[in-house]
Parts: C-alpha cells; structure tokens; sequence
C-alpha cells in the first residue's frame, strides 16, 4: 500500500482589493517568478492553476500575490484568532476531478510568515475513463516560516484514478503540518474499494547554508483492482485512511510518544515513524486507518491541535464551514 522514507527512520511508535489583469485575473502587486511545468505535466492544459505568496507585514500575515486561472481559486481571507495566521480556502467551483483533468497550485509562504490553507468542501474524484485525474502542488517555506495545510477529505469513486504529488522546500526553522484523509465514495453495490488508483506523494525538503536535502519522501499507492487491499499489509480491514506529516525543528521522539498517546483508545489503526533529523530539522509521518471519516478527522485534529497550543499557545482549530 505504501512506502515511508522520512529522512534515515530513527524510531517507530506502533504500527486587500487587488488589480486585474487583461483577461480579468486578480494579481497583487508583487509578481512571482514563473516556473515551468515538469515533462509529466507539460502535455496536457492544466483546468485549473493557483497561485498564493503570503508574507508577513507588521503583526498580520497577508497575501502579497494571488492568480488563479480555470477550476481553483481562494476565497477572501480571514483569521480565525488574534495571532496573525491567515487562513485562505481553497475552492474548485467545477465540484470534482474527471479524467485527464490536471490541477496546479504554488504556495509561498515568506520569512517569518504563516499561512493556514484548507478547503471549501472534500476533493472527489470520479469516474476517469482514458487517463488519470492529477494534483500537483509546489510549497516553499521561508525562515520561520509556518504552513499548516488542512483539507477536507478526498473521495475516490468507482472507477476513478488519482495521482496528487506535493513538493515541499522549506528552512530548517521553518514548521509544516500537512493533514490527509482518503476514503471510498459511494458505489450502488456498497462495496468499499471500486476506485483504481489513489497515488500520493511527498517530497520534503531541506534547504540551508550547507545544500538542499531530502527530510522525507513519503508514498503512498493503493491499487484495489491488482492487489486485496483489505487484507495484512494493506488496510488491515479498514477502508479509511489518514495521514499527518509534521516537519519542525521541535519534533522528536517525545512528541512521537505524546502523539500516539493522543490516538489511543479511538476506533482506528495508528503508527508515527520519526525522522532522523536533517540540517537542524526533523519530521514525523503518522498513519491512520480506520472505517469512518469522521473519525479519521477527530483523530488528526486532537494532534493538530496539540501542536497548536504546545508550540503557538492557539486554541482548537474551528474552520466554521458548516
């Protein structure tokens, strides 16, 4: 199901108003550096591209350049406490991803900057006759910078085939926490695992005085039609899964205890597999899995929490879309 190489594994606990351009498009006054699509993604027009740079100004954290062009864009900012973390929704007005369909985004979060990103509503993937639906996100994280990436659950059904890749460059004082939730949409004959394929991917790296070096790259490949994803070393009888990556100079093996101490007791399978640390740096990858969404999403969101308050003092994250 998948493969987990975070760094060398050290320790496992248990398994504003903004112009616009001539076409129409928001921009900011600040301008990106335009970088080209891989080889795998250049043949074929993307349906929809974002991108956000958010910096720091005075207390407040603010976006410095917004573009959005086809199936994404953001909704107007808002902060959900006085820390000065801004938060920006993530929104697909077309509702799903189809066959073919290739979706870009490009996060910048500066020096000293922290940015909460999440989702209007769950990612779902239907049927994808022909080739797959794709994601592929770029994230860069200055000095001290914080991302926390949040979404609502992705839904594959039947007969749909996914690939999402996320490629992370941040700073040895930087702080990620990326959350994931992967369940089975509805099929008419109730069955759990009608979707092809969900392939994801996490690259993570480090960048400082010294180079660039791989912290994590964490793969994840679910193939129900090749392969009894139900049984021992796969799902292990569940048909839910959940992932929390946290990369910060505090994570060790302490934290990796209170996290899987944070798990115990609920209705899920869950293992932490720690990091070695790298330029000053570390991470963890926790995995979950169980039969309900909204387990999964308690259980992620008692540790995100956790870090929440332990490192910024916030309270429990409230995003109010409903």
């Amino acid at each position: 199901m998948s493969t987990t190489a975070v760094g060398s594994p050290q320790a496992g606990t248990s398994p504003g108003p903004a112009p616009a351009d001539d076409r129409g498009r928001a921009r900011f006054a600040v301008p990106a550096t335009p970088r080209p699509l891989s080889p795998a993604s250049a043949d074929r027009p993307p349906m929809g591209e974002l991108e956000l740079r958010v910096a720091l100004r005075g207390q407040r954290s603010v976006a410095t350049y917004q573009y959005h062009r086809g199936a994404l864009r953001v909704l107007r900012p808002h902060y959900l406490d006085d820390s000065g973390q801004v938060c920006y929704v993530v929104v697909n007005p077309g509702g799903a991803y189809l066959g073919a369909d290739l979706f870009v985004i490009d996060v910048e979060v500066g020096e000293g900057a922290d940015l909460l990103l999440t989702t209007q509503s769950a990612t779902k993937i239907y049927r994808t006759p022909g080739s797959f639906a794709e994601q592929r996100m770029v994230v860069r994280l200055g000095e001290a910078a914080r991302l926390e990436f949040m979404p609502d659950q992705l839904i594959a059904y039947r007969e749909a085939s996914y690939r999402q890749r996320t490629s992370v460059t941040l700073r040895p004082s930087s702080s990620l926490v990326m959350a994931e939730v992967v369940t089975p949409g509805w099929s008419p004959d109730g069955s759990a695992f009608q979707y092809r394929e969900v392939r994801l991917r996490n690259e993570i790296r480090v960048e400082s005085d010294g180079g660039t070096h791989l912290l994590a790259l964490d793969n994840l490949l679910i193939r129900p039609p090749l392969h009894d994803v139900t049984g021992l070393g796969f799902m292990e009888g569940h048909s839910h899964l959940g992932s929390l990556v946290v990369v910060d100079a505090r994570v060790d093996q302490a934290l990796a205890d209170d996290l899987h101490g944070l798990t115990a007791g609920r209705e899920a399978l869950t293992g932490i597999s720690l990091a070695r640390p790298v330029a000053g740096t570390s991470g963890l990858v926790l995995r979950s899995l169980s039969n309900s969404t909204d387990e999964l999403n308690r259980l992620l969101r008692s540790c995100t929490d956790f870090l929440r308050s332990r490192w910024y003092g916030q309270g429990p994250l409230d995003l109010r879309k409903h």
